[in-house]
């Protein structure tokens, strides 16, 4: 079976990809097609894990200033990303992979529940979707290494395969720890912890009271309530065109996550060949199939994130998953320079 992962892009690949806002994640977030920013609202914006992230709040709390809420959501975003992020040496899941360990690690509640909610989507796609690819990762240059330039030898590909599989991980809630089996385990949350990074930022709104908000990151976007001027969030998703920011379709968002993940985005060409981050799992290699890009509607943007992410990495057979497992989910094939679309019942 396939497997992917969405990868926090390095700096220099954010400039080399004409800024880049997540490896595959694209949906970007026009509230401006309901209402142009009004006075009363409150649109906060920053950089975090690779990407930049963008709120918007209306009908703010009279007993908060702006400020203060960035201050918080800002913090929280760091917190997770502190976490969960394979790009710093001192995160959790940092020292997790240095380990070689084959007992049981502690770690934190958050880190714990990422991680289930992934091995969950692993099994239901027979290993479609694992966050065990870090050595895939790593050797193809869509992660934190800085000295990876262009294709890796077959050699590498056999290597980093053999420390590859999401059975050999194991999650526990009481208290939160992770186990391997295999010394050289590398988990790779970038695939699913942006999600979680946006449901956590809502749940910041949601503690001080509001009920009205997009949050953004990277493209993985979650929203409730309505815009100022009564009407529910307007999403646009792009037509999987690279270097086109062209509109595909508008969705209206209510209380839901979308997230989309694609093939044109973060990808490197060598001899003429485009290489994407998206890889099968039976070869270490990229994917070569039609399927350009997939969006997901789901409660939570961490769901929405990897199943994204799994079903592209499928490939054709993702819809039929998606009708299996009752998820919303929009489809784009490429055939040539057209583009077909095909969604699922509950699209």
């Amino acid at each position: 079976m396939n497997f992917s992962a969405r990868y926090w892009p390095r700096a220099s690949q954010m400039g080399a990809l004409g800024g880049l806002l997540k490896a595959a994640a694209l949906v970007f977030a026009l509230s401006i097609l309901a209402a142009c920013s009004q006075p009363e609202d409150w649109m906060i914006q920053g950089s975090a894990m690779g990407t930049s992230y963008t709120i918007r709040i209306s009908h703010p709390p009279a007993d908060l200033s702006q400020d203060e809420l960035a201050t918080m959501l800002a913090a929280e975003i760091e917190r997770v990303e502190a976490l969960m992020s394979t790009y710093r040496p001192e995160s959790e899941l940092s020292q997790f992979n240095r380990s070689d360990s084959t007992d049981w690690v502690h770690v934190s509640d958050d880190t714990a529940i990422v991680v289930e909610a992934a091995q969950e989507i692993s099994r239901k796609t027979n290993g479609a979707f694992d966050i065990t690819v870090g050595p895939l990762v790593d050797i193809w240059g869509f992660g934190p290494r800085m000295d990876v330039n262009g294709r890796p030898s077959d050699e590498e590909i056999a290597q980093a395969l053999s420390h590859v599989g999401y059975q050999k991980l194991e999650v526990r809630h009481e208290p939160p720890a992770l186990r391997k089996s295999d010394p050289l385990l590398h988990v790779d949350l970038s695939a699913i912890a942006k999600g979680y990074g946006v449901d956590q930022a809502a749940q910041v709104l949601i503690d001080q009271g509001i009920e009205d908000y997009m949050v953004e990151i990277g493209g993985d976007l979650k929203a409730a309530g309505y815009n100022h001027e009564g009407n529910p969030w307007r999403i646009a998703v792009e037509r999987p065109i690279p270097g086109d920011r062209a509109l595909l379709e508008v969705v209206a968002v209510e209380d839901m996550a979308i997230a989309t993940s694609g093939d044109y985005r973060n990808f490197f060409m060598q001899d003429s060949v485009l290489y994407s981050h998206t890889l099968d799992s039976r070869t270490g290699r990229p994917v070569t199939h039609k399927i350009a890009s997939v969006s997901v509607r789901a409660r939570s943007a961490m769901l929405a994130d990897g199943w994204a992410t799994a079903l592209l990495a499928m490939g054709e057979k993702g819809l039929e998953i998606a009708e299996e497992q009752e998820i919303a989910a929009l489809m784009v094939e490429r055939d040539g320079d057209a583009l077909h679309e095909k969604g699922s019942k509950n699209w």
